[in-house]
């Protein structure tokens, strides 16, 4: 197998959003791409906290705003938006402290011409998080602060509890959750390719793309043929947060990039798919 390439290796990709750039990405990499979407970003039924959320930073009620994701960071300057002048929230943004999670904030901010004062470094998760806010506890101290937290999906529980450790009073800002997508039948399709070993690699790039793969799983009464089929793939994660997710459901990632980024994934699992495979094989391996 040449370096740096599939060879004709079935690739499952569960990405929703850039699903069709994911498949690009695998055939260019000699493999043979497998989409089967596992989630779709779905708006909270009422915007309540986040409408709530921006009346209170608008009468300056906090000290730091940390945002975890590009796409909850813009719905929540659209939320803004249906009470007052874009530029109102911006201001108010630039009078607390701002806090991103990883580049995606980062970039949803510059939109708004807010720069963040502390950004997480990679892999992005919420230990970077407040590992970078324990670097300017001698300046800035958490303590007593009153922080609210842009979530995505679900809440980040383990940050949630870290920044209360921390002495903060904590808001949390639900902005949208996930869900399964609307036509569930390429999923679905993934399961059975799974179960009957027709897949060799399998790329997840969310935590809840795990949930929901065994959620239809178990619905199909997969999931026992679903796990033997997994055992004998190479799992990549695209980062540690997807990484404990697998765990939590005693799974495991062959391989997490060396930058969580899709292009690093792809690239680097190609590179070592034939080898994973051999390992968890204990054979030779051809597509």
């Amino acid at each position: 197998m040449a370096a740096e390439n599939f060879a004709g290796l079935r690739v499952l990709a569960l990405e929703s959003r850039r699903g069709e750039e994911l498949a690009r990405l695998i055939e260019t990499y000699g493999g043979r791409p497998v989409v089967a979407p596992a989630m779709r970003e779905v708006p909270l039924e009422s915007n309540q906290e986040a409408l709530e959320f921006v009346r209170a930073l608008l009468r300056d009620e906090f000290d730091m705003v940390i945002f975890l994701t590009g796409v909850g960071t813009r719905a929540l300057a659209g939320v803004a938006e249906t009470l007052g002048p874009r530029e109102e929230y911006a201001a108010a943004l630039r009078r607390v402290r701002v806090v991103a999670r990883g580049p995606k904030p980062v970039a949803a901010l510059r939109e708004l011409g807010v720069t963040p004062n502390v950004s997480a470094p990679e892999p992005n998760t919420w230990r970077e998080l407040l590992h970078a806010l324990d670097a300017e506890a001698a300046s800035q101290p958490t303590r007593g602060l009153r922080i609210a937290v842009q979530e995505y999906g679900v809440a980040s529980e383990e940050l949630l509890a870290g920044l209360q450790e921390r002495g903060a009073r904590v808001t949390r800002v639900p902005v949208y959750r996930w869900a399964l997508p609307v036509d569930v039948a390429p999923l679905r399709a993934a399961v059975r390719a799974l179960a009957r070993e027709e897949i060799d690699v399998v790329l997840f790039t969310t935590s809840i793309q795990v949930s929901h793969l065994l959620q239809i799983a178990s619905e199909m009464s997969q999931e026992v043929p679903l796990r033997t089929g997994l055992r004998r793939c190479a799992i990549a994660s695209i980062g540690p947060t997807t990484s404990e997710e697998l765990r939590s459901h005693g799974l495991e990632a062959d391989l997490e990039p060396s930058h969580p980024k899709m292009g690093f994934l792809v690239k680097e699992v190609a590179a070592r798919s034939a080898e994973i495979l051999r390992r968890k094989r204990g054979q030779s391996v051809s597509p």
